[in-house]
């Protein structure tokens, strides 16, 4: 198949790319010149199922208008699909490809293997919930799957970007809005604490909320720089502090630095955000990128691009993973709202006389007077303010007790304003925008119009004694041309027409998606005609463009093969017959004592990590449980336990594929998520000889997918989950991080993060800096080992990556107790106290 010219390759700058959670934020991003939009089509299987989204009649019209406009349209179904559900998604795909999406964004492998298989012709890009994060997982996405672009994970340097930008595939970044704490694709956090799945477009965003650390007695640790200090009793339990909440990222300034890196595609997130939000970020980065084309900079134009900016919803904003870095200066620890602009501070406040409002009364109620309080609140600023915008006023010493005015009236920098606010605020007290009224209405005008953004076209007008007068348009990025005739021209009878007439007739496009940006006038001397016939041949000639430009999406529509049926077949009735695999207990240890004594209680499978098997002296056959990171600097340290011949439990893509070229035996870890059967069967031709399932699965899903499977399954069955795996270190937050993660007397020590609720969730920070998360609970799902057996999961797991030897020694017992009683018709134990079943039992939304 030839390579279609990516975006960069033909425009010299990377792709805007912007979200739409609906038809206004839609309409906002196109009319902020948006190069692409994302969007869902419907409320099932997308990664922001809380959006409006779109329905069919919507999304047809959105798809027209961005079409007329030159701009792309791109379908999430960025989520994990069952095996109950992958015909609906596919219907969805033939749906939405018909109505006129441009590709697809990508994260369930097994939906992509059947869209590639069935519609080689529709687009393909790979999400960045796959967690992609080197050149040779690139690689392999272009050669086993030929998809045409892969969105790289966040935390990526432009170094790494620039490496895999080598391969020649064409690569999505992220570019601008809120981060996630954990890559992308492998965090639980959501769905082990309440059954609401990142991997199904329903985050409850749990790293937003309030943490602390504390220590094996359970204590506080103090969190230097956060101000709680002096704060009420009551404020410092509701506050806390953010520990999970990154700023969000921004790379406005940097964006000659991505091109020349070879970013293909800039993402801006946001398909939970207002219009005005998505007007105002993708218009400041349209300027930007403009600017960039153009090799032009306008200091002032900088300046208020990063007011536009800093006014729509932000965290305060970072750019350390572009250089590398994962500090505490890429962390919102004291407040996950938004921060907006600071513009001024307090200088004073004057309590006004209480009123009393009437409130009630209405459908025969009581009427009720009530006392309203009101302040003059007077503030310096900074900064400019235009009237109506949204001012949040919080207080240095009690940041909790902030409240929010709006501006009176425009003001400039220097000048003082009264807000008008529900109570008196400090001196010194500090101001922000954190709203812009223009935005707001500029977003609310574009809302429901037909034409947001017009289109770039170069007229020619023929006007020839005795010839058909002829209106010609041809679109100045050179997608489609038109020609329409009319009426013959004759000489003047009366008034003899001029080239500016038929200029500014001609130009008149009134409705039509088009403005003209050059003109070519052919006429000859005293012609005269009719300006309301010019107007029906300018018309017909817009309408052709428009027939031209959407040609090729009703070619698609009227050849949509309605009658391809959309089952996917069955693996459980060829899997009929089969021998069933002996049970192995398994165990992820994290020492070689450990690992012995896992061994000793009856383990058939060891695994441990790579930085693990780096150190001390461990008994032979321990299988290599390699990340579910793997960046270019982790080449080094995961790469040599890739083996021919020899088993290896890999935790991303890349290390599929090297394990493949190199013969060795790759084990497909639960964070390469395997929820359908068409997943299954596409890794096992990628040459996985071995699959661990999600904990997001449940027991029946598990069982189905097990009876399907032509090569070993396994589930771990006893331990705690594993929720979050981050580049950032939680540990840093203590204020004492000095560079030197092996030598870090804090990554020693069992700490835990307590949640809003009082629940302890062990955190550890491995000898690269990475942290990861585990669940408050363990997890028991031994009374279920005879059901799993008996559908065919053979490979049973205790993850002891949080026990001592001794207790790795009695979950290995106790899972062999299990597969004993299953296999001698006793009763299983029952469930341990404190213990959970995990999914088995409460599907996740």
């Amino acid at each position: 198949m030839t390579r279609r010219p990516t975006f960069l390759e033909t425009h010299g700058v990377p792709e805007l790319l912007a979200p739409a959670g609906g038809p206004a934020p839609f309409n906002a991003a196109l009319a902020a010149g948006a190069d692409a939009i994302y969007c869902g089509l419907g409320n099932d299987f997308n990664a922001r199922r809380g959006a409006d989204n779109f329905d069919d009649e919507s999304f047809a019209a959105a798809c027209r208008r961005a079409h007329l406009a030159g701009t792309r349209v791109y379908v999430t179904v960025n989520v994990a699909v069952s095996t109950a559900e992958m015909p609906r998604v596919l219907e969805l795909v033939r749906r939405a490809w018909g109505l006129g999406a441009d590709a697809f964004i990508i994260q369930d492998w097994g939906l992509l293997s059947e869209v590639r298989q069935r519609w080689p012709e529709i687009e393909t890009h790979v999400s960045t919930q796959a967690n992609v994060q080197d050149a040779r997982g690139v690689a392999w996405c272009r050669d086993v799957w030929g998809v045409d672009r892969v969105t790289l994970s966040r935390e990526l340097s432009l170094e790494e970007i620039s490496r895999i930008a080598e391969e020649g595939v064409e690569l999505e970044c992220f570019g601008h809005g809120a981060l996630c704490f954990c890559y992308s694709g492998v965090c639980l956090m959501s769905s082990m604490n309440g059954g609401r799945s990142a991997n199904r477009g329903l985050c409850a965003q749990p790293c937003r909320l309030p943490y602390e650390l504390v220590d094996e007695r359970g204590e506080v640790m103090e969190i230097p720089g956060v101000a709680t200090a002096g704060l009420p009793e009551r404020s410092r339990g509701v506050g806390g502090t953010r520990l999970l909440c990154p700023k969000d990222y921004c790379t406005v300034d940097h964006l000659a630095a991505m091109r020349d890196a070879g970013v293909g595609s800039l993402k801006v997130e946001g398909r939970m955000k207002a219009p005005d939000y998505v007007l105002s970020v993708v218009g400041a980065y349209r300027d930007a990128l403009d600017e960039l084309s153009v090799g032009e900079k306008d200091a002032r134009a900088g300046a208020a691009l990063h007011r536009r900016l800093k006014r729509a919803f932000n965290r305060d904003f970072t750019d350390s993973y572009l250089w590398g870095r994962s500090d505490n200066d890429m962390m919102s620890y004291e407040r996950s709202n938004n921060r907006g602009e600071v513009v001024g501070e307090v200088t004073g406040s004057r309590q006004l006389e209480d009123a009393l409002v009437r409130r009630g009364g209405g459908n025969g109620g009581r009427e009720r007077m009530r006392r309203l309080t009101r302040a003059d609140v007077s503030v310096r600023l900074s900064a400019p303010v235009e009237a109506g915008d949204l001012l949040e006023i919080r207080p240095v010493d009690d940041p909790t007790q902030f409240l929010t005015a709006p501006a009176p009236a425009d003001a400039a920098a220097g000048e003082e304003i009264v807000c008008r606010a529900a109570r008196a605020m400090p001196t010194g007290s500090v101001v922000r925008v954190i709203r812009s009224q223009r935005a707001l209405d500029d977003a609310a005008r574009l809302a429901d119009k037909d034409v947001v953004r017009r289109r770039a076209v170069h007229v020619r007008v023929v006007a020839r004694i005795g010839r058909p007068f002829a209106v010609e348009l041809a679109c100045a990025d050179g997608a489609a041309a038109a020609r329409a005739e009319g009426f013959v021209v004759e000489a003047a009878r009366t008034r003899v027409v001029s080239g500016e007439d038929l200029v500014e007739h001609v130009g008149r496009m009134g409705g039509s998606p088009f403005e003209a940006v050059s003109w070519e006038v052919e006429l000859d001397e005293g012609c005269g005609m009719g300006f309301s016939a010019v107007h029906k041949v300018r018309a017909e000639a817009c309408a052709r463009l428009e027939e031209a430009l959407l040609a090729p999406y009703a070619e698609r529509g009227a050849e949509d093969a309605k009658g391809q049926s959309l089952r996917v077949s069955s693996r459980a009735q060829d899997a009929k017959g089969t021998s069933p695999r002996a049970a192995e207990v398994c165990a992820f240890v994290t020492t070689p004592e450990a690992a012995r004594v896992a061994l000793d209680a009856g383990a058939a499978r060891v695994y441990a990590t790579a930085d693990d098997l780096a150190r001390g002296d461990w008994p032979g056959g321990v299988i290599p449980w390699l990340d579910e990171v793997c960046r270019e600097a982790d080449h080094a340290r995961l790469d040599a336990h890739v083996r021919a011949g020899e088993p290896c439990a890999v935790g991303n893509v890349s290390e599929l594929a090297l394990a493949v070229e190199r013969g060795a035996a790759p084990e497909v870890r639960s964070c390469v998520p395997v929820h359908n059967e068409s997943c299954l069967a596409a890794l096992e031709r990628a040459g996985a000889a071995g699959v661990w399932l999600s904990p997001e699965l449940t027991l029946e899903e598990v069982c189905a997918l097990a009876r399907a499977a032509g090569v070993p399954v396994g589930l771990a069955v006893l331990g705690r989950e594993r929720v979050m795996t981050s580049e950032h270190c939680v540990l840093q937050a203590l204020g004492r991080c000095r560079h030197d993660c092996a030598r870090c007397p804090e990554r020693a020590r069992r700490l835990s993060l307590r949640d809003i609720d009082g629940n302890l969730l062990p955190v550890r920070t491995d000898v690269n800096g990475r942290s990861r998360i585990w669940t408050a609970r363990p997890l028991d799902a031994t009374p279920q080992v005879a059901e799993l057996l008996a559908a065919g999961v053979s490979r049973l797991l205790v993850d002891g990556t949080l026990m001592e030897p001794e207790e790795v020694a009695q979950a290995v017992a106790r899972v062999a107790d299990a597969v004993a009683a299953a296999r001698d018709g006793r009763r299983p134990a029952k469930r341990l106290p404190g213990a959970t079943s995990g999914h088995l039992f409460a599907g996740i939304g």
